[in-house]
């Protein structure tokens, strides 16, 4: 696909639909603040992230992983575009929500002269 193309007879630019997000890393307490904002626990947060997940010393399942990423005395961050991610994907991002494709097509539709 090149950057210009006629779609339908619409003329589309693919550079003019790139938009910039800022994703800075988050801090250990922003981490933290986000996940209990969105009600997971650090388990349900690490496996909705990927993030590998294993039997706790004291019994049920543990996070070390997202534990480190949320401690405020490692020196390891969650990268910022998976924390923006995980803010779109638990839709507590301040600016955007994610939709599928057919809710938009369904309002773009409706918006239609």
């Amino acid at each position: 696909m090149t950057g210009a193309q006629a779609i339908g007879s619409t003329n589309f630019n693919s550079r003019e639909m790139i938009m910039h997000i800022e994703m800075p890393a988050p801090s250990g307490e922003a981490l933290k603040a986000a996940r209990l904002k969105s009600g997971l626990s650090q388990v349900d947060a690490a496996a909705l992230m990927g993030y590998p997940v294993q039997a706790g010393s004291r019994g049920g399942l543990q996070s070390r992983t997202w534990q480190a990423l949320e401690s405020t005395s490692d020196s390891r961050n969650m990268p910022g575009p998976i924390f923006a991610m995980f803010q779109l994907l638990t839709g507590t991002h301040a600016e955007f929500t994610l939709t599928k494709r057919d809710e938009l097509s369904a309002v773009d539709a409706a918006q239609a002269p």
